[in-house]
């Protein structure tokens, strides 16, 4: 008995984790079909190609090898060449500091590796 509610229970904890976590996408993917990925969290993955910030704001370069992105963030950006993994909402027509960035991703959450 005590072994079935210790298995439910981890299923369960694994279900709410594993729902929380957006899906790895390519920005090939968003940039093929921006309608579909448009207001919507996504994972981006790749290497930091260019950043520029100031007071904790600032944006990145984001390159994975199938194309580049820009990340708006409010926590502060990366070093070039740091790997990220970046999670936040897909938006299109972004300016930031006077400049236009076209599509671009406003970040919620990010990993460094």
């Amino acid at each position: 008995m005590k072994t079935r509610i210790f298995a439910s229970l981890i299923f369960l904890v694994c279900v709410v984790f594993l729902t929380a976590c957006p899906k790895q996408t390519t920005i090939n993917q968003l940039n093929g079909d921006p309608a579909r990925y448009r207001g919507k969290e996504v994972l981006l993955v790749g290497t930091v190609t260019n950043s520029f910030g100031a007071l904790g704001q600032g944006a990145y370069e984001l390159n994975d090898e199938t194309g580049k992105i820009w990340v708006v963030t409010q926590r502060g950006v990366p070093s070039k060449g740091a790997r990220v993994g970046a999670v936040g909402k897909y938006i299109n027509g972004v300016n930031w500091g006077g400049r236009n960035f076209g599509s671009a991703l406003q970040e919620t959450d990010r990993k460094v590796r």
